[in-house]
């Protein structure tokens, strides 16, 4: 398989926790932390990140934390002075929201059009299932976002249950065995669409999701706030063994 060079970079508490309590934000990077990060995101192709932090944070994944210059949007395609790489979200039912800011951000021209990694609810017109992705789906792509369906890590699309309206956050429900999208088709596509470098992000499922297949991840970056979150925050729970033995 041909897929990006991997990048995968969050921070974490001492305690090994990279959100809080039900997956709420938590500053765990510091100033000179943040420049880094931004720096890197110059330095890739694409980022990703998964629905879970697209919703919890509303991320811009921008380089606003870099020292200001004159921007040239003839070069770059867009008003930021620096690249940027092209937002990819994993969203394996349609839960983005159209007014979110990277797409808020695409259509003021200060980012990259986003890309929405989901799985398709099968070609049952009649369905409800079926009509009601349609809508989101159309719903994202109005907003400006690139949709693009890719299998699931189990293979199956049936039995998902949607509850879908013009108002966000919407509740999603799913009876599948897995609603993890099958992260090395993902990154085949990104291959071939001219994406050779993927700075990831998280959170984390995501971060698990890139362990539980093998070489997928060739640089690992860990920033480590000198604080205790507690078990109410959210871990990845990958030890170093998997790391390791995954990874490399």
């Amino acid at each position: 398989m041909s897929r990006p060079y991997v990048t995968l970079t969050f921070a974490q508490s001492v305690d090994a926790k990279i959100a809080g309590k039900e997956g709420k934000q938590l500053i765990l990077s510091g100033k000179e932390s943040m420049v880094m990060t931004h720096w890197m995101r110059t330095m890739h192709d694409a980022i990703l990140i998964g629905i879970g932090t697209a919703s919890n944070d509303n991320p811009q994944l921008n380089t606003r934390h870099l020292p200001s210059r004159p921007s040239n949007p003839a070069k770059n395609g867009h008003d930021n002075p620096y690249h940027l790489p092209r937002p990819i979200i994993l969203d394996s039912t349609l839960r983005l929201s159209p007014n979110c800011k990277l797409l808020d951000n695409y259509k003021k021209g200060l980012g990259r059009r986003p890309w929405v990694f989901c799985s398709k609810l099968g070609d049952d017109e009649g369905n409800r299932e079926w009509r009601e992705w349609m809508e989101r789906k159309q719903l994202l792509e109005e907003a400006g976002a690139s949709v693009i369906t890719t299998p699931t890590a189990s293979e199956r699309h049936d039995g998902v249950l949607l509850s879908i309206t013009r108002n966000w956050p919407i509740e999603v429900t799913s009876n599948r065995s897995s609603d993890n999208l099958k992260l090395s088709a993902v990154l085949e596509y990104l291959h071939e669409h001219q994406i050779r470098s993927l700075m990831v992000e998280g959170g984390a499922r995501v971060i698990r999701s890139f362990f539980a297949e093998e070489s997928m991840v060739d640089t690992i970056i860990v920033t480590i706030a000198p604080t205790f979150v507690g078990d109410e925050g959210v871990g990845y729970n990958v030890g170093l063994d998997q790391v390791y033995r995954r990874a490399f």
